[in-house]
């Protein structure tokens, strides 16, 4: 790292990814905050410089020996389990500084020796406590996915048999009768049951309400007058769009058809309409947010249109080391493999990390937003684009 860019990252202050400290002494302190970066995206914490000022402090020799000895000593022996850190030393004018970079860790969650788990929240850092960010640790770690555990109190005979029998259709290329098994055992290797219940991707497409266990699997829709959501009255407000996936993603289609303007697809007399944004661009992103959202985080996907824009916002960040960039050119790590193996069969989802790129061709005015503070993504369709 240059004098530059160190001193770009001082400026702006601390966050998310960047903790200062102007000196170390505690290894046990120093490992909880390499737990909430490795728990988290991972970040760096720069040595010698006061927190509260951001005035350089810089380091003697001595101190740069003996702080790498509690850098390590806080990876290795602090951290559970341990990480892999790096340090450097840039000088900056007189004053020298030590830079621990931490890295995203891959076996999540990460504890301090006393078996605390910590998260960042802004600048700042606190205890996980909940189930549900504990699991959504244990997801980002690809050793738990939620769509194919167990609904509890479920039942197979949920199934609407009209979406089994469409499932097997397009994925044996087949019906029941000439499928050489019976549907249980069919729907048990596709993991959309086990046992005598549904999993979480056997609830959403093939059950008849899966909102009975799961209301957060819906979308709630609102047209508004203005820019901003602070309005008195909504052009148009859904109810939280309830059914599988096949009814949700259907409605959520009719709302746009309702709340978009139509323009003519030629200048013939007999022109048919079509509508101001490429109803196949839309359906990619409506399909991406239900298939790619988190499950762990118990809100709706939601769908504002407003007069300048239109936001598809889904619960979670991208997972593990994607970025915005690497989904605009097919990357691919899916969070919920059960559920997009299976969403093919009955929703137009093509897989293989397409649906980003996809839309983006049937129409490009579309930014993403990947909010980690408020663990939210959002796709931003522009209106008005002539």
């Amino acid at each position: 790292m240059t004098p530059e860019e160190l001193l770009d990252i001082i400026e702006l202050g601390e966050s998310s990814h960047v903790q200062f400290k102007e000196r170390l002494t505690d290894a046990h302190a120093l490992s909880q905050e390499f737990a909430a970066f490795a728990n988290g995206k991972g970040g760096r914490v720069i040595v010698g410089v006061n927190d509260k000022t951001g005035a350089l402090s810089g380091l003697t020799f001595a101190l740069i020996r003996e702080y790498n000895e509690i850098a390590a000593h806080a990876a290795t022996n602090n951290l559970l389990p341990p990480i892999a850190i790096e340090t450097e030393q840039v000088r900056i004018g007189d004053e020298i500084l030590m830079v621990i970079t931490v890295p995203q860790g891959s076996n999540k969650p990460y504890k301090d020796k006393n078996g605390t788990m910590w998260m960042k929240i802004a600048a700042d850092k606190r205890r996980i406590t909940a189930n549900e960010e504990i699991a959504r640790l244990l997801q980002d770690s690809g050793t738990l996915y939620a769509d194919e555990m167990v609904v509890l109190g479920s039942s197979i005979t949920e199934i609407i048999p009209e979406e089994a029998n469409r499932w097997c259709e397009k994925r044996y290329e087949g019906t029941w009768e000439t499928l050489n098994k019976a549907i249980e055992e069919a729907l048990g290797e596709a993991h959309l049951v086990k046992g005598e219940a549904l999993t979480l991707a056997g609830l959403v497409l093939l059950g008849k309400y899966p909102q009975k266990y799961r209301p957060e699997c819906s979308i709630k829709c609102l047209a508004l007058p203005g820019m901003t959501l602070i309005a008195d009255t909504f052009l148009d407000s859904e109810p939280s769009l309830y059914g599988n996936y096949s009814e949700v993603f259907s409605r959520a289609m009719s709302f746009f058809e309702r709340n978009l303007r139509k323009i003519p697809a030629g200048t013939g007399f007999n022109a048919q309409s079509q509508w101001e944004i490429p109803a196949q661009a839309l359906q990619e992103l409506v399909v991406n947010a239900l298939v790619h959202r988190n499950y762990f985080i118990r809100s709706e996907v939601r769908i504002a249109i407003f007069t300048d824009r239109i936001e598809i916002i889904s619960p979670g960040t991208l997972p593990n080391s994607l970025t915005i960039e690497s989904i605009k050119a097919g990357t691919a790590i899916p969070r919920n493999p059960i559920l997009q193996q299976n969403a093919q069969y009955l929703l137009p989802y093509k897989g293989w990390g397409t649906g980003i790129r996809r839309a983006l061709e049937f129409y490009p005015h579309i930014d993403f937003i990947n909010d980690t503070e408020r663990q939210l993504f959002t796709a931003i369709i522009r209106r008005n684009v002539s």
